[in-house]
């Protein structure tokens, strides 16, 4: 299987910059101590911090799948914290295209590189 980039990007609602700080550092509590095949997990934000960039990065479809479940219980709180919108960058496997297939995450496949 192939490695896997995600880009998730949020816009805050008013008053929400903190929550989504909170859940957040929750996060990624469970991606250091838990997930086995997460290789990057970065959080970056904009210099009024409104918004921000979350890079992820997995070393496989079964490392995301896991990575999906652990943090699971926090993604609703997460989500509630503003607008959200992300890619999924690689080849996934089947069953996590299924997972995907309703979501608000577009599937980008590789064209080329080096």
């Amino acid at each position: 299987m192939s490695e896997l980039q995600g880009i998730a990007r949020f816009t805050f609602h008013e008053g929400k910059l903190e929550e989504f700080k909170r859940l957040s550092a929750q996060c990624m509590e469970v991606v250091r101590t838990k997930d086995s095949g997460t290789l990057q997990y970065e959080i970056y934000f904009n210099n009024d911090q409104s918004e921000c960039i979350v890079l992820e990065r997995y070393r496989d479809s079964e490392a995301l799948i896991e990575h999906a479940a652990h943090i699971g219980d926090l993604m609703e709180a997460i989500v509630a914290t503003g607008s959200v919108s992300g890619e999924l960058l690689g080849e996934p496997s089947a069953e996590l295209r299924a997972n995907l297939a309703d979501g608000p995450v577009r599937l980008l496949t590789r064209f080329q590189s080096m």
